[in-house]
């Protein structure tokens, strides 16, 4: 299974998205979304499970944090996580859910860490220029071998 995955769009779907994510089985955007229109054109592509970040007006309600099985592993999708201090609520919620995969944005910073069995990951951001950062999504390969990551600059 190939997991397209993707953050901080921020109401901008660059137009390599599509075919960069040609062929997934399906889409996790980790927040900072933008209006909906966003996960309407990337459905075109392949299911998406997404959450709210930040910046998202919370009156499109979309969830904070979600769960979903993919491939017989664990994906918790939050928007804003700190790998190395994370907060009670979540360290509570890894305790009781064991994701294989935490899932997250806000940085627009790339990070793939595997901290206590949990490989926490960032795509880095995909909405337009900002800081002079690199623009980038990422896919998960996921097969009975493991996960293997891989970015793809914008």
């Amino acid at each position: 299974m190939n997991i397209g995955v993707l953050s901080d769009t921020h109401n901008y779907l660059d137009p390599r998205i599509p075919h960069l994510l040609t062929g997934v089985d399906h889409i996790l955007h980790a927040g900072d979304i933008g209006l909906p229109a966003i996960l309407l054109q990337l459905e075109q592509i392949a299911p998406v499970t997404a959450v709210a970040g930040n910046t998202d007006d919370p009156g499109l309600a979309y969830p904070q944090t979600e769960l979903v099985t993919l491939a017989g592993r664990k994906f918790l999708l939050q928007h804003i996580v700190n790998p190395h201090a994370l907060t009670d609520q979540l360290q509570a919620r890894l305790a009781c859910e064991r994701p294989d995969v935490v899932l997250f944005g806000h940085t627009h910073k790339p990070f793939c860490e595997t901290i206590n069995g949990t490989l926490f990951f960032n795509p880095g951001y995909a909405g337009k220029q900002r800081f002079q950062a690199q623009r980038s999504v990422a896919l998960l390969h996921c097969n009975e071998k493991g996960l293997r990551h891989e970015y793809l600059p914008l």
